[in-house]
């Protein structure tokens, strides 16, 4: 009888890129980077609640983040929170696709979002927390040094270091 391989799931790894130079926002990206992983390396028919908790993560790590710009003078519109809401509007809607007729589309949400990542998180993730920086917010505190250093001034833009606006 022929043996069939099993392929191997393409792993995320945790690279030195992903820093973005807040130990905070590390340490939730390495989080992120855990779960993707747990979910490709965890059977298809056995996902779903694998899922479920990483979506549940990934609400918390961007709400997180959503918290800091607005407490930091981002516009509460601002794109980079419009990214999150894009990917988790995805997110919610992959577990009835699971449920009705895909059960690879969680490993498929796994694999782009591990490609998607890198990016967002040298781009806006960076970015942000240069900002963070730059203001004096203490993200483990989720408090400014300074609060006068943030002027009467809203960020529209999504702090990329790349963002023009």
């Amino acid at each position: 009888m022929p043996t069939t391989a099993t392929a191997t799931p393409n792993l995320m790894p945790w690279t030195d890129s992903l820093n973005t130079g807040d130990p905070r926002m590390d340490e939730t990206h390495q989080e992120f980077v855990v779960m993707i992983n747990t979910i490709l390396a965890t059977p298809e028919n056995q996902q779903l609640p694998v899922y479920k908790a990483f979506l549940d993560h990934t609400v918390a790590h961007f709400a997180q983040e959503e918290r800091w710009m607005l407490a930091t003078g981002f516009a509460a519109d601002n794109c980079h929170a419009e990214h999150h809401a894009t990917i988790l509007e995805t997110m919610r809607a992959v577990e009835a696709h699971y449920l009705d007729t895909d059960p690879q589309i969680i490993t498929r949400l796994a694999e782009a979002l591990a490609e998607w990542f890198p990016g967002h998180s040298a781009s806006m993730d960076a970015g942000l927390a240069a900002h963070l920086k730059s203001v004096g917010f203490d993200s483990e505190t989720e408090t400014l040094a300074d609060p006068s250093a943030i002027k009467n001034v809203t960020m529209s833009g999504c702090g990329s270091v790349s963002c023009s606006s």
